[in-house]
């Protein structure tokens, strides 16, 4: 009778991350770290599960949270979740701890978690990398933001004109409304459902923002339909229109098209679009003032650019809003060409933190979506590829001089030296293998010959595997040998180090 046998398995949604993935991800964290600290934003680091009500992400009517969260009962009887992001966490802490200097800068890189639905490159649990700026309610912080998100991409290999950061603001879109007559527009509308049935939908002013958010998916006639009579996708599934006149529509859509060859430009239109609107003269302003600050310091339209499509989280952002694309085209091994989306976004949340204190505390910061951009940077070959960690594999190919290699090994370690010493089985061809298998640069080979004159074999794999690509015959390499050098034992970790740099 065979033993009943655990079946190793993934719940869905999630993955194992192997060697050389993670080593990619931590040289593509150090990059952006680096990047961070430079303008002074120190690390924090949040538990992993919070309260569904400090999270916020809950449904009021219902009496279990809302189910895009992974979410339980704790002994209490409480509802405890997983955070879905950084940021909430973030503003827990700031409530929590008033003695905090402000403005409080901190970055904070983790996992976070979503309960939705999993597709290709798409997963349950993903890593972002916040920075953030609270209690600053000057645009020299938001300048700022726009400032580090085109840094990062430039430190991770992004050249500049090979990116973008849109940046928009919800103040002039709520002017936009408000010039429309639109602000607090609310209307039942009803319409047939998927089984026929009828279906009754209150649409507001967010249902408005949503059908302008998809204009990159469905352009400016698919975004009319949304905004007059609804629309019916390839699929066949309807959504309901937000029934608005054709007048509306129309201030709508010239706030869709404006373009200009500056961002003063740009915002000499939208000023003129939001009419007397105060609040949408307020983004203006502030958009004007994030313009001087940014054009003083150089940075102009190849890097960063005023878009009305960037609209971002309905109930949350409260000012200036950023989004950062890549601008090119980027292929898979298949030749297939591979879209990427948002690859940094954020803006600024002054309402965030009121739920604690009562009172507006001013933030602003933006996100990397580690995952998304760590896979176009993968695709463009931008990060290193390697499943080891070591910089020289000590084969071993007399196992009775066991000892000798260890100190060899724990000489290169001690000298600053990744060093790995082959504890497997296998001759030495199955032992370069493994090296190059691991991808370790350097192969240290020595017999009962070299011990007896003081000297090793150095094997540069990198270059050995480059040059074999180069070379016709076997006889040719064998005759050269251009990536094998003896090197005696005093001088061994001398040349390492100039080989390694």
């Amino acid at each position: 009778m065979k033993a009943n046998r655990t079946v190793p398995r993934l719940y869905k949604g999630f993955r194992d991350i192997f060697a050389a993935d993670l080593q990619m991800r931590n040289w593509m964290i150090d990059r952006i770290r680096t990047v961070y600290e430079r303008y002074g934003f120190a690390p924090l680091e949040t538990p992993a599960i919070e309260y569904v009500d400090v999270l916020g992400k809950f449904l009021p009517e219902a009496d279990q949270p809302d189910g895009g969260i992974f979410s339980f009962r704790n002994e209490d009887q409480d509802w405890i979740a997983l955070r879905y992001d950084l940021t909430a966490p973030l503003s827990r802490v700031v409530a929590q701890y008033p003695e905090l200097p402000r403005p409080f800068r901190r970055y904070q890189v983790g996992p976070v978690y979503r309960f939705e639905k999993p597709g290709p490159g798409r997963f349950r649990e993903f890593y972002q990398f916040d920075f953030d700026t609270v209690g600053a309610s000057s645009m020299m912080a938001d300048a700022e933001v726009c400032m580090i998100i085109a840094e990062t991409l430039e430190a991770l290999g992004i050249e500049r004109g090979q990116y973008l950061v849109k940046v928009n603001d919800r103040k002039i879109l709520s002017g936009v409304l408000e010039s429309a007559g639109l602000l607090e527009y609310t209307k039942d509308v009803t319409y047939k459902g998927s089984n026929g049935e009828e279906v009754t939908k209150t649409i507001t002013a967010a249902d408005i923002l949503r059908s302008i958010d998809k204009l990159d998916k469905i352009g400016i006639p698919g975004v009319k339909q949304l905004l007059s009579g609804g629309r019916r996708d390839q699929s066949g599934d309807f959504t309901p229109g937000c029934q608005l006149s054709d007048e509306a529509i129309a201030v709508i859509e010239a706030y869709l098209n404006t373009q200009g060859a500056t961002r003063l430009a740009v915002c000499d239109q939208w000023e003129k679009i939001v009419g007397e609107s105060k609040i949408g003269l307020e983004g203006v302003a502030e958009l004007r003032e994030i313009d001087g600050i940014l054009s003083a310091l150089g940075i102009d339209e190849s890097q960063v650019i005023y878009d009305p499509t960037i609209v971002r989280g309905l109930a949350y952002y409260t000012g200036p809003v950023f989004e950062a694309v890549l601008t090119f085209p980027i292929f898979d091994e298949k030749g297939e060409e591979k879209q990427f989306g948002t690859v940094f976004g954020g803006g600024r949340y002054d309402s965030l933190i009121e739920r604690f204190t009562g009172q507006k505390v001013a933030a602003t910061g933006a996100s990397v979506g580690v995952d998304r951009l760590l896979a176009a940077l993968k695709l463009l070959g931008k990060v290193p590829n390697r499943s080891s960690t070591a910089q020289v594999l000590v084969t071993v190919m007399d196992k009775k001089s066991g000892a000798e290699y260890a100190k060899i090994a724990k000489e290169l370690r001690e000298a600053g030296i990744n060093a790995e010493l082959f504890t497997g089985n296998g001759n030495i061809g199955k032992q370069l293998k493994y090296a190059d298998h691991c991808n370790i640069p350097f192969a240290l080979i020595a017999g009962e010959n070299e011990f007896a004159a003081g000297e090793v074999q150095i094997k540069d794999l990198w270059l050995g595997k480059e040059l074999s690509e180069q070379i016709a015959g076997r006889e040719e390499w064998r005759r050269d040998r251009p990536a094998q050098s003896t090197v005696k034992r005093e001088e061994l970790v001398a040349f390492l180090k100039e080989a390694l740099q």
